[in-house]
């Protein structure tokens, strides 16, 4: 395996990984624009069904970066993909809680604290909107996907529930010839 892809896994992963407030699936757009769009590792359709597959597997949501790492640079991308994404952010956050925990009661770091609730939401809208975008399900799978969204946002039914509903029926649809 050549050493500049497996590098640019490291350089690539270990930057989303500080990036990642909220969760590594906050940073799943970058992690679209950078391995599709910039790198050109692999096309749209390819990068939904590897996104799909980590969230379809039980597991950490960091599973975007193993599966990406293996596609790319097989067991060594796995690793290193995987690490990357994991040891920058643990360090920072290890750092963080004994920062907070120090100053809790400093003004600054609440207010900081509480000005990252909406950035790591904000980012994980959109990340959802970047996976239901390269799906390239159409119309038809946008509105799925966004009823899918609403009723679990709403509804206090566990969140299997509308996304079976909704899988079922884009399958009936696309078995009907309606997609």
């Amino acid at each position: 395996m050549e050493r500049g892809i497996l590098g640019q896994l490291v350089i690539t992963f270990g930057t989303l990984s500080l990036m990642a407030i909220g969760g590594a699936n906050a940073v799943v757009p970058e992690v679209h624009r950078q391995i599709v769009e910039i790198l050109g590792w692999m096309d749209a359709p390819t990068f939904a069904r590897l996104f799909a597959i980590a969230q379809a597997a039980p597991g950490p949501n960091v599973m975007l970066a193993s599966i990406v790492g293996w596609h790319v640079a097989g067991a060594s991308g796995l690793l290193l993909a995987t690490a990357a994404m994991l040891l920058p952010s643990s360090v920072l956050a290890l750092a963080c809680s004994r920062g907070l925990r120090r100053f809790s009661d400093n003004r600054v770091v609440r207010i900081v604290t509480l000005a990252l609730v909406p950035i790591a939401l904000g980012l994980m809208l959109a990340s959802g909107a970047v996976a239901a975008l390269v799906a390239d399900a159409g119309l038809f799978g946008f509105a799925v996907t966004a009823a899918t969204a609403f009723v679990t946002y709403r509804s206090r039914v566990n969140p299997l529930v509308p996304m079976a509903v909704g899988t079922l029926v884009y399958v009936v649809a696309w078995c009907v010839g309606l997609v």
